[in-house]
């Protein structure tokens, strides 16, 4: 993975939702293809413009794997080069040093790491100090439940363990990543997540960080009470709580749904955090209806936030199509980037606007 070309591209960092997914998605890519990049106009329609702490992160560890050089990557920063050279697995440690998101600064590195040194097989261990749960990004109990399930099906070996748990706007949490490099084997066949097979079971699980146990307790059974009062069995809804380890306080919910996939299981994760001057029988009653809304207003096996997380894999292992509940802006926007770095077509169409099923294909 060495440098192929000496012309930076040209990325306009307000395109689409114009948030810090383009930085990353942008890195990531450069750092797979080895095209040098420059990002203007970042984040230009945010309320705080430019690179906060978290995407700066994000900057310096893609710097660190990739031995990149980079010009005007501060705080602040509305605009910043960044060319890659050889990417090397090891062992990384990478301090945010906020309550930025472990999972985002995960997710900008991981698919470099994939492809690095495969020739030799050499597993990377990055471990990220943050906030390991936060409202604007995926948590990473999503991560471990929904997003790696989801990877291991394109043969893609990620393992995530969450170390200590950091919730904003305290953080102190870490992650521990274990990458091995992707070998795409010749046999392979492109992923196909396109049908529901029979529902195998929805878990819900609650946790809590130096919060009284209680209120665990109460958000699962307002969520399970809501999830039978549709005529749901109540033998496929199970319950589970969690103490969690680490500074400061936290509270998060999220419900597991499991459908058959050929001879494979699909899962679906919905994820909730705790809110001040909510109470925990709402919070429940929320979660119920997130899954609500995916069981019974969807045929799509592929829900919102995983369709924005698979497309960059589903291009990297060779393609493959599934179908999604909703494609957002935050999706739209990472098919046209992807677009602008590697040889491929991702095609997002909407079927059936009253089933909410749109087919996404790579």
């Amino acid at each position: 993975m060495t440098k192929t070309k000496t012309k930076p591209l040209k990325i306009d960092g307000s395109t689409g939702e114009g948030g810090g997914q383009i930085i990353r998605t942008a890195l990531s890519l450069s750092m797979l293809t080895g095209t040098p990049i420059e990002i203007t106009n970042i984040r230009a329609g945010r309320a705080k413009s430019g690179l906060m702490r978290q995407h700066l992160m994000c900057v310096q560890a893609s710097q660190q794997i990739s031995n990149a050089t980079v010009t005007g990557a501060v705080l602040g920063s509305m605009a910043f080069t960044f060319t890659p050279s050889t990417v090397k697995s090891g062992d990384y440690t990478f301090d945010i040093g906020s309550a930025g998101s472990t999972s985002l600064v995960l997710q900008t590195l991981f698919p470099a790491l994939l492809f690095a040194n495969t020739n030799t097989q050499t597993v990377s261990t990055v471990t990220i100090k943050g906030s390991t749960h936060n409202p604007l990004a995926p948590t990473t109990d999503f991560l471990q439940q929904a997003f790696v399930p989801a990877l291991a099906k394109l043969g893609m070996h990620v393992g995530i363990e969450c170390v200590q748990a950091g919730f904003a706007p305290i953080g102190g949490g870490s992650i521990c990543a274990v990458i091995t490099p992707f070998m795409r084997r010749a046999d392979s066949r492109p992923l196909t997540l396109t049908e529901r097979g029979a529902l195998v079971g929805i878990e819900l699980v609650a946790s809590n960080l130096n919060l009284e146990y209680d209120i665990c307790k109460r958000e699962l059974a307002s969520a399970k009470v809501e999830l039978l009062e549709t005529g749901m069995n109540d033998t496929l809804i199970t319950t589970k709580t969690n103490k969690l380890n680490g500074i400061g306080e936290g509270n998060t919910c999220y419900a597991q749904v499991t459908h058959e996939w050929g001879d494979c299981l699909h899962h679906e994760i919905f994820t909730l955090l705790g809110e001040k001057r909510t109470s925990a029988e709402k919070m429940g009653n929320r979660l119920a209806g997130l899954v609500k809304r995916y069981l019974f207003k969807t045929d799509a096996l592929v829900d919102e936030y995983l369709t924005d997380q698979l497309l960059l894999p589903l291009a990297l292992a060779g393609g493959g199509e599934f179908t999604a509940r909703v494609v957002s802006k935050h999706a739209e926007t990472q098919a046209w980037l992807i677009q602008q770095f590697l040889p491929v077509e991702i095609k997002l169409k909407v079927i059936d606007e009253q089933k909410n099923l749109v087919q996404v294909v790579c």
